[in-house]
């Protein structure tokens, strides 16, 4: 009798002081929500959204140690700023319930959540259900930051329907604050970026198909003079370009156009990371020069060009974007 009541004793220790004035009405209630709360997050992390589906298409580990975007800027009607926003706010109830059930100090709490979500993260990759993205450590541990220093500050003296207020109020407070300082920190970034010079996108590939012997000819009177490259569907029939680039949010330059003194037909379709980009069509309205350039906000894996008919692309390159620092 006396051993079972010491270890009572112990659990009841262990148990923050909330927790313990909470313990016969709802501790359980709120275990068992937690429990089906991190059954739902992990099915989402390994199942959801067709992970097993596109599992298939998986073949190297991925692992992106190096953060390519802000967490979370002010809110855009986009799927990315959605999916960020997701990242954050799922993890807000560990950083509630867990010191609500448990005595456990911040210095404590935080790097346990990393290292368990750091292991979550590895085994998404190891298992091909999705891939280590640091990007998603920093943001689901920001949401259980939010999610502590919320119920430090609304649950401190005990819990009331009237605290839920002020949980809720600061949980916003600290979403602005974080949407303040990732704006901050992507003004910092991007101010005064400049576009660097123009290469060649055969200089850039090192396996790169080899441009055609760089001549001049008109487009509905008007001399052209290529000066990096070009590219044609040689003897009228379609031509396919691949070019391996592995730049990081480039600029893309390019030129079309079909010549004068040959019949007006053919097409140029450009293709980044396997999706279309742009088509020039004979069908089009216009018989004149049609010049890209447009920002690829993502890494330009690789760029395909195909040709066909009589249709011309020259001076195709890339620019990347030169920051302040560099």
């Amino acid at each position: 009798m006396k051993g079972e009541q010491k270890e009572i004793l112990n659990a009841n220790k262990m148990l923050s002081p909330n927790s313990q004035a909470i313990n016969t009405k709802f501790r359980r209630f709120i275990l068992a929500g937690m429990i089906i709360y991190t059954v739902l997050v992990l099915y989402f992390m390994f199942l959801g959204f067709n992970r097993t589906g596109d599992k298939i298409d998986y073949n190297i580990y991925t692992f992106i140690f190096v953060p390519d975007r802000v967490p979370l800027r002010f809110p855009k009607l986009t799927m990315s700023w959605l999916f960020d926003f997701g990242n954050i706010a799922a993890f807000i109830p560990f950083g509630i319930i867990i010191p609500l059930l448990y005595r456990i100090c911040f210095k404590k709490f935080i790097p346990l959540f990393i290292l368990v979500i750091t292991f979550l993260e590895v085994l998404q990759s190891l298992t091909f259900l999705g891939t280590f993205d640091v990007m998603d450590i920093i943001s689901n541990t920001l949401g259980a930051i939010i999610g502590f220093v919320a119920y430090k500050v609304a649950f401190t003296t005990g819990i009331t329907f009237k605290k839920f207020t002020t949980l809720a109020a600061t949980i916003l407070i600290l979403f602005l604050g974080i949407m303040t300082v990732s704006e901050a920190i992507d003004y910092g970034v991007h101010v005064n970026e400049t576009i660097g010079p123009i290469q060649a996108i055969n200089e850039i590939s090192a396996d790169a198909p080899v441009s055609e012997k760089i001549s001049s000819f008109t487009v509905q009177g008007e001399k052209i003079d290529p000066t990096l490259n070009l590219y044609s569907s040689r003897d009228e029939k379609s031509k396919e370009y691949l070019f391996n680039v592995g730049k990081e949010n480039p600029w893309i330059y390019a030129n079309i156009g079909i010549p004068d003194g040959v019949e007006y037909k053919g097409s140029v379709t450009i293709m980044v990371n396997g999706e279309e980009l742009f088509l020039f069509s004979d069908k089009d309205e216009g018989k004149n020069t049609f010049k890209v350039k447009t920002f690829y906000n993502a890494k330009l894996k690789d760029l395909k060009i195909i040709v066909t008919g009589n249709a011309r692309v020259w001076d195709v390159g890339i620019a990347e974007i030169k920051h302040w620092w560099q």
